[in-house]
C-alpha cells in the first residue's frame, strides 16, 4: 500500500464573519478564519480561500488580516452579498448561535480560485458548503491530485444533511468532530471506540479526531490506536467560543510539523485552554503565541 504523502502547503476554505455579542462586541470569527489565523500566528502561512461583502464589515476584514500578515488574495469580493455575521448568545456558559444565511461566504466562485500546490492540505468544515455555489468550489479543490483534506465536522441545523456529509467525511483523510456530532451522524452506543473505528472503517480515514470538552479529546488511528489528552483546568474563563478551532489549529500545526500524535494533543489542548481566556475566538496579541510558535 502507498504511504500517503506528508502534506507541505496549506489551504484554509471557508467562511469568515463578525460574531456579534449580546454586549455590543463584535469579533471577527468563522472556524476556517479562526483556524487560519491562528495558522498565521504559528507560521504556518496558511492560503485563506473566501469571500466578503462590498461593504464596510468586509473591508475590515481584509484589513486585519493584513495587519495580521495573512495574503488577503484568495478573499474574494461579493457585490451582491454581504459579508457574513452570527448572532452568539452565552446561555450557562455555552454559546448559541444565529447564523445569518446567503452571506458573501456562501457564494465562494470556483473559477477564482487558483490551482492547489501539489502535496496540499486542505482544511474546511461543513457550515461554509451550506449553499451549492461553494459546494461546487470546494468540490473542484477536492479533486486536484495530490490534496489531503481534514474536515472538520460543524453540524449547525438546519445547514446541514446526512448525506451530504458523508461525501464529504469519504473525502477526507482527517476528521474532527465532538461527542454529540458523531451521535448525529448515528453512531450512537455508549462504546465510543467501537463508534470511531466503525466511521474511520467506513470512509477510509487516516484518523478521527473526537473532541469531548472537559472530558478531553481521543484520537483513532487507521492503524487501530487510540491516543488521549484530558485538558488542564483554564487559568482564566471568559466563553469557549473558538476554543475548538483553536485545537484544530495546532493539530494542523502538528501533522504538517510531523509531530507525534500524543504531543500534538498535548500542545492542541493547551492552546484551547488559553483560547478559552478571550473574548471571542482570537486576539491580535502575537505574545499570546509566542510559547506555542518556538515549539
Amino acid at each position: 500500500m502507498t504511504q500517503p504523502t506528508q502534506p507541505t502547503q496549506l489551504t484554509i476554505f471557508g467562511e469568515v464573519l463578525f460574531d456579534c455579542f449580546p454586549s455590543g462586541e463584535r469579533i471577527l470569527g468563522g472556524a476556517p478564519f479562526n483556524v487560519a489565523w491562528h495558522l498565521q500566528a504559528l507560521g504556518d502561512r496558511p492560503r485563506f480561500l473566501s469571500a466578503v461583502g462590498d461593504d464596510d464589515l468586509g473591508r475590515e476584514i481584509l484589513q486585519a488580516m493584513d495587519d495580521w500578515g495573512m495574503a488577503t488574495s484568495g478573499v474574494q469580493i461579493d457585490r451582491q452579498h454581504p459579508t457574513g455575521k452570527v448572532e452568539v448568545r452565552i446561555v450557562e456558559q455555552e454559546p448559541h448561535y444565529n447564523i445569518i444565511p446567503d452571506c458573501a461566504y456562501d457564494f465562494i466562485q470556483a473559477e477564482a480560485i487558483a490551482p492547489l500546490a501539489p502535496a496540499s492540505l486542505l482544511y474546511h468544515g461543513t457550515l461554509g458548503l451550506r449553499s451549492a455555489v461553494a459546494r461546487s468550489a470546494l468540490t473542484r479543490l477536492a479533486q486536484q491530485p495530490g490534496v489531503s483534506i481534514f474536515l472538520d465536522v460543524n453540524l449547525r441545523t438546519p445547514w446541514w444533511q446526512p448525506g451530504e456529509v458523508f461525501h464529504w467525511l469519504q473525502q477526507a483523510r482527517w476528521v474532527k468532530l465532538n461527542q454529540d456530532e458523531l451521535r448525529l451522524l448515528g453512531f450512537d452506543s455508549s462504546d465510543l471506540r467501537r463508534e470511531m473505528t466503525k466511521l474511520l472503517q467506513q470512509c477510509r480515514l487516516e484518523q478521527v479526531i473526537l473532541t469531548r470538552g472537559e472530558a478531553g479529546t481521543l484520537v483513532c488511528t487507521a492503524g487501530g490506536e487510540f491516543h488521549g489528552a484530558t485538558p488542564k483546568r483554564p487559568q482564566r474563563f471568559v466563553d469557549t467560543v473558538g476554543a475548538g478551532d483553536a485545537f484544530t489549529a495546532v493539530y494542523i500545526h502538528g501533522l504538517l510539523a510531523g509531530w507525534s500524535i500524543p504531543q500534538t494533543l498535548e500542545v492542541a489542548q493547551r492552546f484551547a485552554g488559553r483560547v478559552i481566556g478571550l473574548r471571542g475566538a482570537t486576539t491580535t496579541d502575537p505574545g499570546f503565541y509566542r510559547e506555542f510558535s518556538e515549539l
